[in-house]
C-alpha cells in the first residue's frame, strides 16, 4: 500500500438517504476533508434570495453570480463555502424559504457551472491541508463532479422513512418532491451513476451504512 494515497470518495443520494451523516463519519474515520455539496447550493440560493432573485429569473441569477466570490473554510474535517468572506448561517440554509427554492436554483445550468470549478477545486483545498482525501456528497458527484472518483456510492431509502428522519430533525422538508425536481431537470439530474455502489438505508442504522462504505474505501486503500 502507497504511504500517501489520496482518495476521493463520491456519494450522491436523495434528501435524507443518510449522506452527510454517512460522509462526517467516514471523513473522521480516514481523516478526509467532507465536502457536503448540498450546503452549498443552500448558502448560494440563501444569498439570491436575500438579493431579492427569483430563480424564474435567469438573467438576474447570472448577473448576480458574476459579482459573488466563492471561498473555504476548513472547520475541523469540513469545508464551509464562503461568499465575499461571509459563511451562511445553518439556520438560514435550512429555512423553509431555502428548502422550497433550492432545488429551483439548482435546476439553472448557470447555478451548476458556478459552483463546478469551485467543488472540483476542493480535492487541492484538501491535499493542501494534509488530509488524506476527499469525501464529497451530493446528487452529482459520482456522475458529473468526480465522475472518475476512487469509490462511487449512492445511497437510497423509502420516501416515508426519510420524512421520519427529517422530523426527528426538526425540519419539514418535502423530500419526495425536491428529488422528483432534482431528477427531472435537465442539467446534472440526481441518477445513480452507472458502476457506482447503491445502498438501500432505509432499514439500515448509521453505523452499518458507514461500515458498508468503510470497507470499501479501506480495500481501495489497500489497492493504491
Amino acid at each position: 500500500m502507497s504511504l500517501n494515497p489520496f482518495l476521493i470518495v463520491a456519494i450522491d443520494g436523495g434528501a435524507a438517504s443518510g449522506k452527510s451523516s454517512t460522509a462526517r463519519a467516514l471523513a473522521e474515520r480516514f481523516h478526509f476533508l467532507h465536502a457536503d455539496t448540498g450546503s452549498y447550493y443552500r448558502a448560494l440560493t440563501a444569498e439570491l434570495l436575500h438579493r431579492g432573485v427569483a430563480a424564474t429569473d435567469p438573467a438576474a441569477v447570472r448577473a448576480e453570480l458574476a459579482e459573488l466570490h466563492f471561498g473555504t473554510e476548513v472547520f475541523l474535517s469540513s469545508a464551509r463555502l464562503k461568499i465575499h468572506g461571509d459563511k451562511i448561517s445553518n439556520a438560514d440554509i435550512r429555512s423553509a424559504a431555502v428548502n422550497a427554492a433550492v432545488s429551483h436554483f439548482a435546476a439553472l445550468p448557470e447555478v451548476r457551472v458556478t459552483l463546478l470549478a469551485y467543488q472540483r477545486g476542493l480535492a487541492d483545498v484538501a491535499r493542501k491541508h494534509d488530509f488524506r482525501g476527499l469525501v464529497m456528497e451530493g446528487r452529482d458527484i459520482g456522475s458529473v463532479i468526480f465522475p472518475h472518483a476512487d469509490c462511487r456510492f449512492f445511497l437510497h431509502a423509502d420516501p416515508v422513512e426519510r420524512v421520519r428522519r427529517r422530523a426527528r430533525e426538526g425540519q419539514a422538508d418535502a423530500v419526495a418532491e425536491r428529488d422528483r425536481l432534482d431528477s427531472s431537470r435537465e442539467n446534472a439530474p440526481l441518477t445513480c451513476p452507472v458502476g457506482a455502489v447503491a445502498i438501500d438505508s432505509t432499514h439500515l442504522s448509521l453505523p452499518e451504512v458507514v461500515e458498508k462504505l468503510a470497507r470499501q474505501i479501506f480495500a481501495r486503500l489497500l489497492k493504491a
